[in-house]
């Protein structure tokens, strides 16, 4: 029931920004196989991940011993430099940039493509980002809450919106910014790896500021719900799983 309840909002935002992405001449891109990967996740949510948990023992620094306003602060930027870190070994581990592919598969990135993503992906952040945050941080409830609002800010990050913060793109992630994340052009890989704060790639590297609108996608693409059941092992995932581990593997899927 609560995982319904927390549906609510993300439904809201989906509705709102595919009227806006059909209102400001956006496409919607792999929309139904998108809808289907997102049912996918859910499933197994309920099921596979009512057994898996992250690490909820003993934190460096105890949430509860803090002002709230400190706990939550100091929550959201560990989970987001934890979301960063994780996002970059997806792109340079080869089996875990065989899952992550699915995510950069769509033809047209749009709102739907925030969950296009590959079921097992939340296995291996339950053992390393999110228990890494937890060993760091105790979450309180309030800094969790909150967390689970701000990071709605990825729907918006992924619709097919020319928003562009220009030079305050540092700041805040935008639809612009993270397009080129997902941009097909050589000359955009392995950058713009934030998820909420661009300052992550500032200090990390990777940060560019997003100039106009580069095509997304792969030319092969799942087509079934067995497709993204086993998308590591078929199809883009299996083309870059015989390359380096560099992958801009991005430019393989498509031999």
């Amino acid at each position: 029931m609560d995982l319904f309840i927390a549906l609510i909002p993300a439904v809201v935002c989906l509705l709102v920004l595919s009227l806006l992405e059909q209102r400001f001449g956006g496409g919607s891109g792999d929309w139904w196989m998108n809808l289907q990967a997102w049912a996918v996740t859910i499933a197994s949510m309920l099921t596979v991940y009512t057994v898996v948990h992250p690490w909820s023992g003993w934190s460096l620094i105890d949430g509860e011993a803090l002002p709230l306003w400190a706990a939550i602060g100091l929550f959201i930027l560990v989970q987001d430099l934890g979301e960063n870190l994780f996002h970059r070994m997806q792109h340079k581990i080869p089996f875990m940039w065989r899952m992550h592919s699915l995510h950069h598969s769509d033809p047209d990135m749009s709102v739907l493509t925030t969950y296009r993503h590959f079921w097992g992906d939340r296995f291996f952040k339950t053992f390393t980002v999110w228990s890494a945050a937890a060993l760091i941080i105790s979450p309180v409830r309030e800094a969790v809450i909150t967390y689970f609002f701000i990071s709605l800010w990825n729907i918006v990050a992924h619709a097919n919106l020319n928003w562009n913060f220009g030079k305050w793109s540092w700041v805040l992630n935008s639809p612009a910014y993270h397009r080129r994340h997902h941009s097909t052009q050589p000359e955009h890989y392995d950058s713009n790896f934030a998820a909420l704060f661009p300052f992550w790639d500032v200090l990390l590297g990777g940060y560019n500021v997003p100039e106009g609108r580069p095509e997304t996608g792969f030319e092969r693409r799942p087509h079934s719900v067995k497709d993204l059941l086993l998308w590591p092992f078929i199809g883009a995932g299996r083309a870059a799983a015989d390359t380096d581990a560099s992958p801009q593997l991005r430019s393989n899927p498509v031999q």
